[in-house]
């Protein structure tokens, strides 16, 4: 696979007032690439965008390589639209007042999706890094007598080193074969009891709730807790045959945000750094789910910790309903789909009423191998809960309560709706 040929897009437009050179160095570039076996789209002004780079050709491209992507231009459309792994070649080392000035918050939401920036001065990195700093490479700088041919070497590995941290399509056939033949059922993969702090829910009521709701498994995700979610396997061991939990935890880690750690036995510390954090999840044989990446109004990995982690994640949560906006939850379907990470989505419901508004559709699995190789087939499906309604409800059942875990609602009941299972219906192949 490290020789295969790669499907690169090349974005860059043909006008007046482009960089000096840009033109030529996407032309001698994309050439270069061709003759080395690579398929080379070259997208320039008045080209539709989003047809060719949207979400529907997200697989049939590798790179999307735009240049110069300040707004507005349509290398700033490419960056808005894609789905693959972008590149950006940044060549004029001239202020763009707009970009820098005006519309500078927009801008860094944009480059916020680029996975390897280049320069082609050091004056232009210097210029880049006041406004937006991150790491530039320089590739071989213009003037006369330039190696394209070295220019394009410089490229073609970075490319290759972008696409090896993508995870490996297909998973495990035959395993995900086995479980075909097994009945389909609905899972809610984040939700909390009264065992989180922020959670004033029983554990008996969202067994019943789920169970109403007609859920086949549900992980149990506490925070910085497993003691609600070993009782609630417990009791539904006892009472409910027809109902899976997973036990799980969404740890708070050091600096880098949460983390959910999904069948865990040992409840983890809180506190410890993203990677010591995963470390001790896969200690328990357990999966890594990353809760709602991209929402800034909880505590999540910022996008570097999001790179340096990207080969750890199991899971990726791309719908995520207590999410503020929309947007959030887009970027980490970009997210999961340029990586190709499995998706996830779960309520992360703090109160009964808001469990399984989104639910996962897959083949029952017995343990978290079979579970990774269900979660490849899911079917993601959204119920519309009112954000502000079940926001409410949280803050009425917690507020003046003390800071602490097993807070109680008084005479908490069970809630009814959705579309309960019958019984024996969508049965677990074994108790997880």
């Amino acid at each position: 696979m490290a020789d295969a040929p790669l499907s690169i897009a090349q974005v860059a437009p043909r006008r007046r007032g482009a960089a000096p050179g840009l033109n030529e160095f996407v032309d001698r570039v994309s050439a270069e690439l061709v003759a080395r076996g690579h398929h080379v789209l070259r997208i320039t002004t008045g080209d539709p965008v989003k047809r060719l780079l949207g979400k529907k050709s997200a697989r049939s491209l590798d790179i999307v390589h735009v240049h110069e992507p300040f707004a507005p231009s349509i290398s700033s459309a490419a960056l808005r639209h894609s789905y693959a792994l972008n590149v950006a070649t940044f060549h004029a080392p001239q202020e763009r007042a707009l970009s820098t000035q005006v519309a500078r918050p927009l801008v860094e939401i944009f480059f916020g999706r680029i996975d390897g920036r280049t320069v082609t001065s050091e004056a232009t990195a210097q210029l880049l890094n006041k406004y937006f700093p991150a790491s530039y490479e320089l590739v071989a700088p213009a003037g006369e007598g330039r190696d394209w041919s070295a220019v394009t070497d410089q490229l073609e590995a970075l490319y290759r080193r972008l696409a090896a941290r993508r995870h490996p399509e297909g998973g495990d056939p035959e395993l995900r074969e086995r479980i075909s033949a097994r009945p389909l059922i609905e899972v809610d993969l984040h939700m909390h009891t009264d065992h989180s702090g922020d959670c004033a829910t029983p554990v008996d009521v969202l067994l019943q709730t789920a169970r109403d709701r007609g859920l086949g498994a549900i992980a149990i995700t506490d925070h910085n807790e497993v003691s609600g979610a070993l009782e609630a396997r417990r009791i539904a061991t006892e009472k409910f045959d027809d109902l899976k939990v997973i036990v799980a935890e969404e740890v708070k880690t050091k600096e880098q945000g949460e983390v959910i750690g999904l069948f865990l036995e040992e409840k983890i510390p809180k506190g410890l750094t993203m990677a010591e954090t995963i470390a001790a999840i896969r200690e328990q044989g357990g999966l890594v789910y990353v809760p709602h990446p991209f929402d800034r109004f909880h505590s999540v990995p910022d996008y570097e910790h999001l790179l340096d982690m990207v080969e750890e994640i199991d899971i990726l949560e791309v719908f995520n309903p207590r999410v503020a906006l929309t947007s959030f939850n887009e970027e980490a379907v970009r997210f999961a789909s340029k990586y190709r990470i499995v998706s996830g989505a779960g309520s992360d419901s703090h109160v009964a009423q808001g469990l399984g508004s989104v639910r996962t559709r897959i083949h029952d699995f017995d343990g978290p191998a079979e579970f990774l190789e269900a979660m490849r087939d899911a079917d993601i499906t959204r119920k519309h809960k009112n954000l502000v309604y079940v926001q409410t409800l949280k803050f009425l059942q917690t507020t003046g309560r003390t800071k602490a875990p097993k807070r109680r609602v008084p005479d908490a009941k069970p809630v009814r709706g959705g579309r309960p299972r019958r019984r024996g219906e969508g049965r677990r192949a074994s108790k997880s």
